[in-house]
């Protein structure tokens, strides 16, 4: 089975010979697999009415287990985005209902957020949602492949995932 990738690199095999275009084999499927899965990922939160964003946010606090809180500082680390924008997201998702701002009983100035039970039916579900998508990509893989592409990938990125900030 050829893909568009395939005849890329043919392509470029043709044209630079003297270049070795191997790496291109590997890593423009892994940008065409992020674009079809972030298109996956979008449809899925749509069908729940959520942005990628508020998704983010919302399964951060659910991971965080009982009662589903977690300071707007640690929504910055795991969320990776800068503290105005944060500030702007709880916002606007205290707005929908679906987290609800709390004073931090450990800081006086400080504040905790917390998913309001909307917010936890509303990001299971699209929790829910996402699998299915992210199932229906991973289709033609049997288990014992999947196992071992993610294996592979966790080799690729896990220096990444690991530099000093």
């Amino acid at each position: 089975m050829e893909d568009e990738v395939d005849r890329l690199v043919a392509a470029w095999r043709r044209e630079r010979p003297d270049l070795d275009v191997g790496p291109l084999e590997v890593l423009s499927r892994v940008s065409r697999l992020a674009r079809h899965l972030d298109r996956a990922r979008r449809a899925a939160f749509a069908e729940h009415s959520l942005e990628p964003w508020e998704f983010d946010v919302l399964t951060a606090l659910r991971r965080a287990g009982t009662p589903y809180q977690l300071s707007p500082g640690q929504l910055l680390t795991q969320t990776l985005v800068t503290s105005g924008t944060m500030t702007n997201r709880i916002d606007r998702l205290a707005g929908k209902d679906l987290v609800q701002r709390l004073p931090d009983p450990g800081d006086r100035r400080g504040v905790l957020v917390r998913l309001t039970q909307a917010g936890q039916e509303r990001a299971d579900a699209a929790l829910a949602g996402l699998l299915d998508h992210e199932r229906a990509i991973l289709g033609e893989l049997s288990p014992a492949q999947r196992e071992d592409l993610a294996g592979l990938l966790r080799q690729l990125v896990a220096p990444f995932d690991n530099l000093p900030e």
